[in-house]
């Protein structure tokens, strides 16, 4: 009994084995009991069901899953929903890989004009919101047929374009695709960038054909950055929300998030429940999928140590043709959309796009006609604004803090089992889909659990819902930057009696503070940006930018939907660049040329 008690003591004299244990059962509480929970509301009936399942609030039923998956309505409402999450996921990942792959290879191995301009706006449609590209979509493209009201594009050029152009699975599809492109471009770029030129120059020495050349050298060497694209997209492509409920609910073009969203909103949360086991499922599946794959992959590593110089393709009199294509494109896919934003958020009469129809009372007009006033004096924008900002500080203070603790503990624990759980605890929130991952908290902390209150309609919700999904980039940047310091200097402070907080206070952290800066950074902006994780769980008095945005759309106020929407992407891009100026960091560093 000494021993071990002598054991326990000497493990607990370590603040990384403190930090270690309390992440355990924190982690544990927050990401793996939420998901017991959401299977437990799965077979219980709601107040809100009663009259439906005809039995008592709170009692047990299998209900739920027989009307999902044994009724005369599985066809309509789950199986086909599902194909369609299916259907957007891979020709997402189709277009994604067709545009960043295109891109990545114009832009690194070839003569194009104008590289660095190109790769910096291609990243835009990242760094926005995916949504917003959605909007644009509408904004451009919606016509008469459906809504009543004339697109920019018809306008213009008096062409009325098609429903399922307008709508639907086409511009989902499209438009998840341009906004994961960037993933493709980083990935696939990054490999043909350090890729040794010397193989590819040693088959043309034998006259070998470029086709040839492609898929023999090329190719095997670029496959792993395709695999983990593929699977990066399919997982995003297969739980999109936002983009699926702008452009499909017009056409009643459903897909598992979305009927997800109807139910839990409605009047039917178990069958909401159901839903989001089953993105759980389908998204745990994808990661086992790659696990095996990474396990099974071949390594297509270059022969010699360091990479060769790249070998750049002569456009030659393409050179010209080719790089104004590309220009026209990204400007086209990063800039009109803000065009379309400004525009529609001026427009009195919808879908007359005359000088003499512009306005700006839906800006600054104390009535704007359809009873609110203009987004500035708006009281109901200006709270959306602090809250998200507050909620933006909050989560990127709570993420950051944690992830640089759970960095520091994983890292000097690295190798045994306690940092290897941990680690993986801390990642498990990125697989899963934001809207399934709102729907557990929604399930959990919407009544009172024990010695916790309910806190459904609180900004503790939001704050703690937050930092959980954004502690996985949070952590990997406090583990980076941990690796990165020897242990001796620590071991040399502890030798010279500095206490744990002073070292990491005048050592660890200064040491990486730029790296440990993105950890907070990084947060913040994707909590600015943030919709599917939030529109759940706001209530008026804790209502966002993005879920404002949502609601207003949702009510037809296409005026003040634009306009918020326009100062949401100024906001995150005001806020990326301020990030690559305080940190030196860019998404793209490296890549453009």
């Amino acid at each position: 009994m000494k021993v071990k008690a002598r054991k326990v003591g000497n493990f607990l004299r370590r603040p990384h084995n403190i930090i270690l244990l309390v992440l355990l059962i924190c982690l544990v509480y927050l990401v793996i009991v939420p998901l017991i929970y959401i299977f437990k509301d799965t077979l219980v009936v709601h107040t809100s069901e009663v009259n439906r399942v005809h039995e008592a609030a709170g009692s047990y039923t299998l209900y739920h899953w027989n009307k999902t998956f044994a009724s005369g309505e599985v066809y309509s409402t789950f199986v086909i929903p599902l194909v369609n999450s299916l259907m957007c996921a891979v020709f997402s990942c189709l277009i994604a890989i067709a545009v960043g792959g295109m891109f990545a290879w114009l832009v690194i191995r070839t003569d194009m004009y104008c590289k660095k301009l190109c790769s910096t706006l291609f990243m835009f449609l990242y760094i926005m919101p995916g949504w917003t590209l959605a909007i644009a979509w509408t904004n451009f493209f919606k016509n008469s047929l459906i809504g009543g009201t004339t697109g920019i594009f018809e306008a213009v050029t008096g062409l009325a374009t098609p429903n399922w152009f307008a709508y639907g699975f086409f511009p989902i599809v499209l438009v998840t695709g341009l906004h994961y492109a960037p993933y493709a471009y980083i990935l696939i770029g990054g490999i043909l960038k350090n890729m040794d030129s010397n193989l590819e120059e040693a088959a043309q020495i034998l006259k070998t054909s470029r086709f040839r050349i492609f898929t023999m050298v090329t190719l095997p060497l670029v496959k792993p950055a395709v695999l983990s694209t593929i699977l990066l997209v399919f997982a995003s492509g297969l739980s999109v929300f936002s983009t699926a409920q702008f452009l499909g609910l017009p056409v009643n073009f459903y897909t598992l998030a979305t009927k997800m969203y109807s139910y839990l909103n409605g009047t039917n949360p178990g069958r909401g429940y159901v839903y989001a086991v089953v993105m759980l499922v389908l998204s745990f599946s994808i990661l086992y999928l790659n696990q095996r794959m990474l396990g099974t992959r071949k390594s297509y590593t270059t022969v010699s140590g360091k990479s060769s110089n790249v070998s750049l393709t002569r456009l030659r009199k393409g050179r010209r043709v080719v790089s104004t294509v590309v220009v026209v494109f990204v400007v086209a896919v990063t800039l009109l959309p803000f065009v379309s934003f400004a525009t529609e958020s001026l427009t009195q009469v919808k879908g007359d796009y005359s000088l003499s129809n512009f306005t700006l009372r839906y800006w600054i007009a104390e009535d704007a006609g359809i009873g609110f006033s203009g987004i500035f004096r708006n009281p109901t924008f200006w709270k959306a604004l602090k809250n998200t900002l507050l909620l933006a500080l909050c989560c990127s203070l709570g993420a950051g803090t944690v992830g640089c603790l759970a960095g520091y503990g994983i890292a000097r624990k690295w190798g045994t089992k306690l940092s290897s759980t941990v680690n993986s605890l801390t990642f498990l929130p990125y697989l899963i889909p934001s809207i399934a991952l709102s729907a557990i908290y929604l399930s959990m902390f919407s009544t009172r659990r024990g010695f916790i209150p309910a806190l459904y309609g609180t900004y503790a919700m939001l704050v703690l819902i937050g930092v959980v999904k954004y502690l996985p980039m949070a952590s990997r940047s406090g583990l980076n930057s941990m690796f990165q310091i020897s242990a001796t200097l620590e071991e040399s402070a502890m030798i010279m009696g500095i206490p744990w907080y002073k070292r990491m206070c005048r050592i660890l952290i200064p040491i990486q503070k730029t790296s440990i800066m993105s950890g907070y950074l990084l947060p913040f902006i994707s909590c600015t940006r943030e919709m599917e994780l939030f529109v759940l769980l706001y209530t008026p008095g804790s209502v966002l930018l993005t879920t404002l945005l949502f609601m207003y759309n949702q009510k037809g106020y296409e005026q003040f939907a634009n306009a918020i929407t326009l100062l949401i992407v100024i906001i995150v891009i005001s806020l990326n660049a301020i990030i690559n100026k305080l940190t030196g960091a860019s998404i793209d560093s490296g890549i453009g040329g």
